[in-house]
């Protein structure tokens, strides 16, 4: 088990001296291309495709790191400028919103209050809606008719009983006229036979 460590301490030493040696060729090295104009996915997929993992730790060259390093900075003020202006957006139109529905609801306002003053009407002073004062209106009418109904069907009625009471007047009339003629002739018939009577009283002497 030792010797097993001892080569693996040999094993780090020797990476070690090789990286020393590297690090002074890889300044002067050009980065890739695509460090420069790739996204940041595409330069991490390529770190990863070119770089090894040694005991979990990855080798990746400085100016490599600090390029993905400044690009990923660079990406996330990006990002971090866009969720400003996008929540400057949003804010600006909540607040778009909010005046929307304020006017809405004024105007709604606005519109019942219309449709009410269009559906109302003053009668007598007293404002009421226009359901209510056809109805006033139409029970006025109805009584108004009714009166006239009663009133016309009383008219026949007093105007029947007047011409019955004229018809009656005229028989009593005749009546009276024929009682009265028939009493005079009896009258007269009764003085004449009582004057015969006393005439012949007198003759028979």
């Amino acid at each position: 088990m030792s010797l097993t460590i001892g080569i693996k301490n040999t094993a780090i030493i020797i990476v070690v001296i090789i990286f020393q040696f590297i690090q002074p060729l890889s300044g002067q090295a050009v980065l890739p291309g695509i460090l420069e104009t790739g996204t940041l996915p595409e330069q991490l997929d390529y770190i990863e495709d070119r770089t090894r993992i040694y005991n979990d730790f990855r080798a990746i060259r400085e100016d490599m790191f600090q390029a993905i390093k400044r690009n990923s900075i660079d990406s996330l003020e990006g990002l971090k400028g866009e969720i400003e202006e996008l929540t400057s957006d949003l804010v600006d139109r909540i607040e778009n919103i909010d005046s929307l529905t304020v006017l809405l609801a004024n105007t709604r306002e606005e519109l019942s209050l219309a449709v009410r003053n269009r559906d109302s009407i003053a009668f007598l002073g007293i404002p009421m809606s226009k359901t209510t004062y056809n109805l006033i209106v139409w029970f006025i009418i109805a009584g108004l008719l009714a009166l006239l109904v009663l009133g016309s069907l009383a008219f026949f009625r007093n105007r029947v009983v007047t011409l019955r009471v004229q018809e009656d007047l005229e028989e009593l009339k005749e009546e009276f006229d024929s009682y009265r003629n028939s009493s005079r002739e009896q009258r007269e018939k009764l003085v004449l036979d009582h004057f015969n009577e006393i005439k012949r009283l007198k003759a028979g002497r």
